[in-house]
């Protein structure tokens, strides 16, 4: 996320909802009424924006459903059914939508857990879906991914872990105690925070939540280019940093993860929304998933 000293002002005119996400937004929220869900969304934008200036929260990327634009969502909800207590991890989770999305299609609630900077985007997330803790159960850690006291770093886990499957209401201030036992972790609108040394490092703090056992993924999308390097982006204060679908397939295979252990799928899509009309100028994201061997 980035937030800026002098952040511009709000806009309504950036709001906007799809099919999909009014329906969605209406069922978590019990709020049927289109002009006054509106409001209620406008009223908690507002109010996290005057503590956190960011311009995911600006643009309203908390209503944007990006769990669903990945083609290995369907692929995360099998793993659920095929496995016992499969557990599903939300990197960068803002105010949760995402997370609240895959236990709607079907993930057990109690097996779920999202992360992100600060406690305060979970507690607007149950402001802005109308839940308490006890309502919507998924647990929640507030910590910095590079942080080793978030994320002990390690290798990955090539073999089970040894210890027991950890109670998932117990994470208060760590993740640590769930390297090796993650089924699935998404992590959208993500990478492209962090410059490329960050986003290496990134990966493999991520990396070591993953269970060996194949088919565990790590799934998402965020910006992208052809070729990797720097994009400079209206959207955000600073230039974004860029992988390509082999750049990325690179880092994963053989720098994150031993050199074949790991299957990288990776592709980009242009989008219309983040494009620039007036410039011409296109945006990517890049789609991908990272599959255990």
């Amino acid at each position: 996320m980035t937030v800026t000293v002098n952040p511009p002002p709000l806009d309504e005119s950036l709001y906007s909802l799809d099919e999909e996400e009014l329906a969605f937004f209406k069922s978590q929220t019990g709020i049927d009424d289109e002009a006054e869900l509106k409001e209620h969304i406008l009223a908690i934008q507002a109010k996290a924006y005057k503590v956190f200036p960011y311009t995911c929260i600006r643009r309203f990327m908390f209503t944007k459903l990006r769990v669903l634009r990945s083609p290995f969502f369907e692929r995360s909800l099998q793993l659920a059914k095929d496995r016992k207590d499969a557990i599903f991890v939300d990197a960068g989770c803002n105010f949760g939508h995402d997370l609240r999305k895959v236990v709607s299609a079907g993930w057990p609630v109690e097996n779920t857990v999202a992360f992100d900077l600060e406690q305060a985007f979970w507690d607007y997330g149950h402001e802005l879906f109308r839940s308490t803790p006890e309502i919507f159960s998924a647990a929640f850690v507030a910590g910095d991914v590079f942080a080793p006291s978030m994320i002990m770093p390690r290798a990955p886990f090539y073999e089970e872990p040894r210890t027991p499957r950890p109670n998932l209401r117990s994470l208060t201030t760590s993740l640590t105690p769930l390297q090796g036992f993650v089924t699935a972790v998404h992590a959208s609108a993500f990478f492209h925070l962090f410059d490329e040394k960050q986003q290496l490092q990134a990966a493999h703090q991520l990396a070591t939540l993953l269970s060996p056992v194949p088919g565990s993924i790590i799934f998402g999308l965020h910006g992208g280019l052809p070729v990797k390097g720097i994009k400079a982006t209206r959207f955000y204060d600073k230039n974004m940093f860029c992988h390509s679908p082999e750049s990325w397939k690179e880092l994963w295979d053989g720098q994150v993860f031993a050199k074949g252990t790991v299957r990288v799928e990776a592709v980009l899509r242009e989008s219309q929304h983040f494009g620039d009309a007036t410039t011409g100028e296109k945006f990517f994201f890049l789609v991908w998933c990272v599959t255990r061997l």
